[in-house]
C-alpha cells in the first residue's frame, strides 16, 4: 500500500504520540558518519561498515533524545498550511495510520531481522511500519527544496524499504542507524532528478552542491558575496565548468507570470522582445529604401534594370553570377560586367543628384 493510500483521520493527541521519533541520526557520532560517507552511492559493505563505526554514538544519541525535539515536530505538523490544505489532511491521515504501529526496542528488531532473513513477508512490512516515523523525521528537513513534503515521505519509504532488505542485524549497530543512510540517500536523488524543471543529472548536482557549499562557507568568512572565480577555487571545480553549471542552474520564470501584482497586469513573456521580427522603425526605413530605390531604376533602361535586378536579386529574387545573368538575357558575359559597372555608376549619380534635390 503506498504512502497516499494509508488514510484516516488523526487527532492532536495522536501528533503527540505520534512525534516521539528516533533522532538519534543528529548526535556527534552520526554527524562523523556523514562526513566520512561521502558519496551516498557507496557500496552495501562499505556502507555497513561505516555504520558500525557510529553504533556507539548511537546509543549514546538515544539515552540523549528528548521531548523538545518532538514537541518541535508535533508544532511543525500541527501547523496547517493555508495554501495546502488537501495536502495537509493527507498527511494527517496518514501520520495516522503510521502511530498505530509501536516503536521497536532493539531486541524486537533483531527478531524481525531473522524473520525477515527467513522470507517473512508480515515481519518486514511490520519492520516498515514502525520505522516510518524515521522517513517523516528526515523528510522534514528537507522540504522547500523542490518536492511536496507528502512526496518526500514516499520517496523515503523507498530507502526505508531498501534498508529493511540489506540490514544485517549480526553487526550490532540499531537498525535506525543504517536506515538514516539509506532513507537520506533516496530523498537526495528524488530531489535531485524530480525537484527541477529541468532534470539535472545527479553528479551535475553533486558539483552544484559543493558550489553552493563553497559560496555560503567563503560569504560567513569574508561577509561579502564571493567572485565566480574564489567560489571555482573553493570547490575544486574548473572555472569554465562552474561558470556553466552556475549559469544552467538559474531558476525558471514562467512566461506565464504576471510581471505586476494587478489582476491585469501584463505577462513576462509579452515583454521579451522576438529577436526575429523587424522592428516598426526598421521596417519604416526598409520602404523608403525600396521606394527610392524604385525611383532610382525608373531611370534605366530596361537591359540596365534587369542586370542590376538579376545581379542583386531585387523583387524577392536570388542573387545571381555573371554567367548566370548572361545567359538569361543571352549577352556576353564581359558585356554583362561592363554594363553592371556602368550602370551602378550612374545609380550613384542619380542617387547623389537626388540627395542634393533633397538637400535644398
Amino acid at each position: 500500500m503506498s504512502v497516499r493510500e494509508q488514510i484516516t483521520d488523526v487527532s492532536e493527541t495522536h501528533l503527540r504520540e505520534l512525534v516521539l521519533v528516533d533522532d538519534h541520526e543528529e548526535g556527534e557520532g552520526s554527524e562523523e558518519l556523514a562526513a566520512q560517507l561521502g558519496d551516498f552511492d557507496s557500496g552495501v559493505d562499505e556502507l555497513d561498515a561505516l555504520i558500525g563505526s557510529a553504533a556507539g554514538a548511537d546509543q549514546a544519541a538515544d539515552s540523549e533524545t528528548s521531548g523538545e525535539g518532538a514537541s518541535a515536530l508535533a508544532s511543525a505538523l500541527r501547523t496547517r498550511p493555508a495554501e495546502e490544505p488537501a495536502t495537509f489532511d493527507s498527511l494527517q491521515r496518514f501520520l495516522d495510520e503510521i502511530a498505530k504501529t509501536p516503536l521497536l526496542t532493539a531486541e524486537q528488531e533483531v527478531v524481525l531481522a531473522k524473520r525477515i532473513e527467513r522470507g517473512d513477508l508480515a515481519a518486514k512490512d511490520h519492520m516498515i511500519r514502525a520505522n516510518i516515523r524515521l522517513v517523516v523525521s528526515i523528510a522534514k528537513r528537507h522540504r522547500n527544496q523542490g518536492l511536496p513534503f507528502l512526496d518526500l515521505i514516499q520517496e523515503g519509504c523507498i530507502g526505508l524499504v531498501r534498508a529493511v532488505e540489506k540490514f544485517d542485524w549480526r553487526r550490532g549497530y540499531k537498525f535506525s542507524t543504517y536506515a538514516t543512510w539509506w532513507i537520506r540517500q533516496a530523498i537526495a536523488r528524488a530531489i535531485a532528478d524530480k525537484g527541477r524543471t529541468i532534470r539535472i543529472p545527479i553528479h551535475v548536482d553533486n558539483v552544484l552542491k559543493r558550489l553552493d557549499g563553497a559560496r555560503r562557507k567563503l560569504e560567513a568568512a569574508g561577509n561579502r558575496e564571493p567572485t565566480i572565480e574564489e567560489i571555482a577555487a573553493e570547490a575544486g571545480v574548473e572555472l569554465a565548468e562552474a561558470e556553466l553549471l552556475l549559469r544552467a542552474s538559474q531558476p525558471l520564470v514562467s512566461l506565464d507570470k504576471p510581471v505586476g501584482d494587478e489582476s491585469d497586469s501584463a505577462q513576462f513573456g509579452e515583454l521579451i522582445p522576438d529577436e526575429r521580427a523587424t522592428s516598426p522603425l526598421e521596417a519604416a526605413a526598409r520602404t523608403v529604401l525600396r521606394e527610392r530605390l524604385a525611383a532610382l531604376l525608373a531611370n534605366l533602361s530596361y537591359r540596365e534594370r534587369r542586370v542590376i535586378e538579376l545581379r542583386f536579386g531585387l523583387g524577392g529574387q536570388e542573387p545571381r553570377t555573371v554567367d548566370q545573368v548572361a545567359r538569361v538575357l543571352r549577352m556576353p558575359r564581359e558585356r554583362v560586367r561592363r554594363l553592371e559597372e556602368q550602370t551602378l555608376h550612374k545609380l550613384a549619380s542619380l542617387a547623389e543628384a537626388q540627395a542634393l534635390r533633397d538637400a535644398a
